[in-house]
């Protein structure tokens, strides 16, 4: 078994606590399914918000899917002139049997052009 990190983001249509806990719900229960993860399988996950979010933690979203055990942060993405609006993004360290080449990254809607390389 080794230590891999899976990345992700997905946009919001709006800031709102609500919606922005629905999204980021997907985008996590998408990771765990694309890449044949449990929670238990999970180290630690890094999400990032683009300073237009303020309505909740990205991390509540977690919370919410039962991921209570596992140590998250937040922190805020670099405000650059011209990048995409709305955006959380996920760093998630996992224990897994997955070779790097298959660790599927996921990029939901609109983000898969920010990393067209790795989005699946």
């Amino acid at each position: 078994m080794a230590v891999r990190a899976v990345r992700g983001a997905v946009q919001l249509e709006q800031d709102e606590a609500g919606h922005m806990g629905k999204r980021v719900g997907a985008l996590l229960t998408a990771v765990l399914e694309r890449n044949s993860l449990v929670a238990d399988d999970l180290i630690s996950i890094w999400f990032t918000a683009t300073p237009d979010l303020h309505s909740d933690f990205p991390a509540a979203a977690a919370r919410g899917l039962g991921i209570v055990d596992v140590p998250l942060i937040c922190a805020q993405e670099l405000d650059i002139t011209g990048a995409m609006p709305r955006v959380v993004r996920v760093l998630a360290h996992v224990e897994t049997y997955l070779p790097k080449s298959e660790v599927a990254h996921v990029y939901l809607g609109a983000t898969a052009a920010l990393r067209k390389d790795i989005a699946q």
